[in-house]
């Protein structure tokens, strides 16, 4: 398992006239996670994609516990449970301190840029191996 944190405060384009972070906000919030979560190991997004590899969003899920509120200091918490073979799975905690405010999930595949369904590059898959090893039974 992977992990990153990033820490952002709440601009006022990303609330309502009360003053609460718009429901669609997340998701940006989502993106910062899974970009730093690749750079903080050596995978840039930009690097992936100067080589011809995108990650669209196949599925997203968002859940809202509370709200978040302009001005807020909030911590975007992305994890990466399982190492990925074409599918990545990214879960998010959205936090304001130790208070959760939402969690969500996002699902994404390789393409290239014609569309197409492809393997991940092979410097990703290297570097996955080196972040999940593979893990042996213990011996009887």
């Amino acid at each position: 398992m992977i992990q990153s944190r990033v820490q952002i405060t709440v601009r006022y384009a990303e609330t309502d006239m009360m003053g609460i972070v718009y429901h669609g906000s997340y998701l940006p919030w989502f993106e910062i996670g899974r970009t730093t979560l690749l750079k903080e190991n050596g995978l840039s997004y930009r690097d992936l994609e100067a080589a011809g590899f995108l990650l669209p969003v196949l599925e997203v899920t968002a859940k809202y516990l509370k709200p978040a509120l302009y001005d807020d200091v909030i911590t975007i918490v992305t994890t990466l449970a399982e190492k990925p073979i074409l599918r990545i799975q990214l879960s998010y905690e959205v936090r304001r301190g130790e208070e959760l405010l939402a969690t969500g999930q996002t699902a994404h595949a390789f393409i290239d840029r014609a569309g197409r369904p492809v393997r991940p590059p092979a410097n990703f898959t290297g570097r996955m191996n080196e972040l999940f090893p593979v893990q042996r039974p213990p011996s009887l």
